[in-house]
């Protein structure tokens, strides 16, 4: 931040607390409530089939229990954006109206972030935003009136077409890169963008020309790149082309309409995936509001993975995902390889695929909009259109045809995931072919599962293993750091009574000594993710500091998030571990020492044995109050 200072810590404090975690979150995944006041869902920095992403509103901070990345608002935006620090407090303060004011080392105020300084990202958003607004202005123009036709022609209107932010790409070479730089932005800025390319000649041309285009935004409705359409005869160009790869736009990831889909996706537990930008518009102006496309590039897995966070892809919340393919022979390979990609899911997986092989968008023209609506309610399950794509290819007149056909098919059901259904797509599939001994089938699939399914729940009479004084300790001691993380108020000077030394695992050991270096949970006079970082910046142990998010977001043991009674009986029961340790400790030293030959000294260890075994019942009472 050399040259514009930093930003002011009130300004930063402010910001993360006009920022609601939840909603930043809850632009990219869907939560769920987890009781205590928590929110789960899927994780967004790594690949898993059961959520272990924790969110606590209350205290503005996110975990997750799988990876263990973890930290504030601002630190998400900064692990989901891939941006610095700055750059993460400067977006969200644009988002909440915080004005952000700079200062140096020795805390004068400074100049704010000058135009050439700003975040990239924010730069290369601002960038699109600016052309998506310019080509939107253009699709009025005379010359573009071949990219209203063809809106037209497809049966969509003027309001569509504002709706989607339609817009034309000029015939000049240069017109949209000196529109931008006449707005401020630089050439390296148009060309990192994918805006502009250099010519052979070293000047900067646009990149797209005489195309009808599409802005294509993401999840939280950022414009990241853009899709064009070739509409003249003499374009030499593919019939598509999309931005090139980046900082801002990975075709990998990026999903059409995601942005107007994303909630009716999550409310509704369906997602409809097209193959084109006009099969999206016809789908959501049919009222099929879930619908949305990939850009440039085939459905893959990082597709998958953002549907799945929007559906909370798991077994408590099963949706459905409706792949929409035409019904010529690309469309039957894309299903196809779709089943292969099926297995991602836990939702289940739906093909429709209309009879005359239209697509969405030509459906709508020929049919209207309940037609479109139809052919979605109509979805076939994917594995029953797999299997009869599959089937078509051999002669099941004939004993080697179906032979050959249960030797390609069978192994197809021993993917399918949800086991509960591969016995009765087994029977299907013999109907299918035609053989009479179902039992035969089934068995061939099962064998191919490798046995899956099958009950391997322990015993009915094992029993789990007894939990060892030194687990119930360490249990106690957790639950101990939490409460001076969570709610310092409540854990109060209790929690500070007992000394980092007292803690029988040394992480916890050095969180409580961070807290007490932090002034003590009775000082603590912030809460939730400014507390934290307080208490972190006074820990000095790695893997301490590495579960201190976790230890700040992981629910506690109470009935209600924050239960006072839980926490008083929780800091007796702590006091009370250290208190015991202590007796047992004064008990060895009475023995070792002769009460003749050191008479006082005896006297006041019998005095203090006496005194901790008052304490021990005082807090074994308060213990039994809540615990």
């Amino acid at each position: 931040m050399a040259g514009r200072g930093r930003i002011r810590a009130a300004d930063i404090a402010t910001v993360r607390e006009r920022s609601k975690i939840d909603e930043i979150v809850g632009e990219h995944l869907q939560l769920k409530r987890a009781g205590g006041g928590s929110l789960k869902g899927l994780c967004p920095f790594h690949d898993e089939k059961s959520p272990s992403f924790q969110v606590t509103p209350s205290r503005g901070l996110y975990h997750c229990f799988g990876c263990g990345v973890g930290g504030d608002v601002i630190r998400f935006v900064q692990e989901i954006d891939h941006l610095s620090f700055s750059e993460a407090v400067e977006l969200l303060a644009g988002r909440t109206g915080v004005q952000l004011q700079y200062e140096d080392d020795g805390g004068r105020a400074t100049a704010g972030p000058d135009r050439a300084h700003a975040g990239q990202r924010a730069r290369l958003v601002a960038a699109n935003t600016a052309a998506a607004d310019f080509y939107a202005a253009q699709l009025m123009t005379p010359e573009a009136a071949p990219a209203r036709s063809f809106l037209a022609d497809r049966g969509f209107d003027r309001q569509v077409a504002l709706d989607f932010h339609c817009g034309y790409a000029p015939g000049g070479w240069d017109t949209l890169t000196r529109h931008l730089r006449g707005l401020g932005y630089t050439q390296e800025e148009l060309v990192t963008g994918g805006l502009a390319k250099e010519s052979s000649r070293g000047t900067l041309i646009d990149r797209f020309h005489r195309r009808l285009i599409w802005p294509i935004r993401d999840l939280t409705g950022d414009v990241i790149g853009f899709g064009a359409r070739k509409l003249m005869d003499d374009d030499p160009g593919p019939k598509y082309l999309n931005t090139p790869e980046t900082p801002l736009y990975k075709k990998s990831t990026v999903l059409y309409g995601v942005e107007r889909a994303k909630r009716d996706i999550a409310r509704g537990h369906q997602a409809v995936v097209v193959e084109g930008y006009t099969d999206v518009m016809a789908c959501h102006v049919a009222g099929v509001t879930t619908a949305v496309a990939s850009c440039g590039t085939a459905f893959g897995p990082e597709h998958i993975n953002v549907l799945r966070r929007l559906l909370m892809d798991q077994d408590e919340f099963r949706g459905e995902v409706i792949y929409t393919f035409d019904g010529d022979a690309a469309g039957q390979a894309a299903a196809m390889k779709s089943f292969k990609e099926d297995q991602r899911f836990v939702a289940q997986t739906f093909v429709a695929v209309e009879q005359e092989g239209r697509d969405p968008c030509e459906l709508r023209q020929a049919h209207g909009d309940a037609a479109v609506r139809d052919l979605i309610a109509r979805r076939t399950p994917l594995i029953e259109f797999v299997l009869r794509t599959t089937l078509a290819e051999y002669d099941l007149d004939t004993v080697e045809g179906r032979v050959a056909a249960l030797d390609k098919t069978a192994p197809l059901l021993a993917q399918i995931k949800d086991h509960a259904l591969r016995p009765a797509y087994a029977r299907r599939l013999a109907g299918l072919i035609g053989l009479p001994d179902e039992a035969e089938v089934v068995a061939k699939v099962r064998q191919l599962a490798g046995g899956e399914g099958a009950d391997k729940r322990p015993p009915a009479r094992s029993r789990a293993p007894q939990r060892s004084p030194e687990d119930a300790a360490r249990e106690v001691e957790r639950e101990a750091v939490k409460a001076a993380l969570q709610c310092p108020e409540l854990a109060g000077p209790d929690f500070d009574a007992v000394p980092p030394e007292a803690y029988t695992d040394p992480d916890y050991a050095a969180v409580a000594a961070a807290v007490s270096g932090a002034g003590g949970a009775a000082g603590a006079t912030t809460s939730g993710a400014a507390w934290l970082d307080e208490v972190t910046q006074h820990c000095d142990r790695e893997s301490a500091t590495a579960m201190l998010t976790a230890l700040a977001v992981e629910p506690m043991h109470s009935v209600g998030e924050n239960d006072p009674t839980y926490v008083n009986a929780l800091m007796a029961r702590l006091q009370l571990m250290a208190a015991e340790r202590e007796l047992v400790a004064i008990k060895g030293r009475l023995q070792r020492t002769n009460p003749v030959e050191d008479s006082d000294g005896y006297m006041k260890m019998f005095q203090k044995l006496i005194d901790l075994e008052a304490l021990a019942r005082a807090l074994r009472n308060r213990a039994a109050g809540g615990l």
